[in-house]
């Protein structure tokens, strides 16, 4: 046993679940996998925080290997890095990583929009208009990103491209860490629901077109804040560790 104490990394575990019904112990190192990634999308284990395999397992209550399979598993992911006689971290923001995650969504959502567009009912508008308003309106950091994330999945839903839309899932999964980034510049919010505003509108009219430059538009332009602001600001990210903690839904 350590003389030190818990380090703060080891105290964030403390946020997780730590409860696996026996029915799930089959996939163990998914689930801790799982809920690791949680806590890196929130915030909870900061950039840079250490992945300590003997702590995680005492938080589980499981033996070193399924972590091992779940560190493993992060890092083939890109959420953990793995050093020599160092052990795995939690990745660091990334400003490439950040730009990409959003071309990768404009390619893919430009797609989505177009293929979904002819699909659209009056009720599937409809929907899809009460979630751009819920989010406007929302001004919760943490619950916005769940009525963001909603509202642009309403417009491409009816495309029933299921491999398409879990990948572009996954795709908003792995930029939700890089929101409260933008969520602490003054500006992004009222432009992001102007933006979504106008990219309803063209959906209703049936302009494939003009939705699918909305939607490029509206993704890259946020890829490049970011990646502006992570490259020129490293203090920027350095603050993330002391801003509130978001949960993911």
């Amino acid at each position: 046993m350590s003389v030190t104490g818990p380090s703060p990394a080891d105290n964030a575990l403390g946020a997780l679940p730590a409860a696996l019904s026996l029915a799930e112990r089959g996939s163990t190192s998914r689930l801790i996998a799982k809920a690791l990634r949680a806590a890196i999308v929130d915030g909870t284990l900061a950039p840079g925080a250490p992945l300590r395999q003997d702590a995680i397992a005492r938080h589980f209550s499981v033996s070193a290997i399924p972590v091992r399979e779940a560190l493993r598993q992060l890092e083939s992911e890109g959420w953990a890095r793995a050093e020599m006689n160092k052990g795995a971290t939690v990745a660091p923001l990334s400003a490439d990583e950040a730009r990409e995650v959003y071309e990768m969504r404009a390619a893919l959502e430009s797609l989505a929009i177009g293929l979904a567009i002819p699909a659209h009912t009056p009720a599937s508008l409809r929907h899809a208009e009460a979630l751009c308003k819920a989010a406007s309106a929302e001004t919760e950091p943490s619950l916005y990103v769940a009525r963001n994330e909603a509202f642009h999945m309403s417009l491409y839903q009816p495309a029933a491209r299921p491999q398409l839309l879990a990948l572009i899932g996954m795709l908003h999964e792995r930029g939700e860490r890089y929101l409260r980034l933008k969520f602490g510049l003054p500006s992004y919010k009222g432009e992001s629901d102007r933006e979504h505003t106008a990219l309803l509108k063209a959906v209703r009219r049936g302009d494939v077109e003009r939705a699918q430059s909305l939607v490029s538009k509206h993704l890259l332009g946020t890829g490049e804040l970011l990646h502006r602001v992570l490259g020129q600001n490293a203090e920027v990210v350095r603050s993330i560790d002391n801003a509130p903690k978001m949960s993911r839904r």
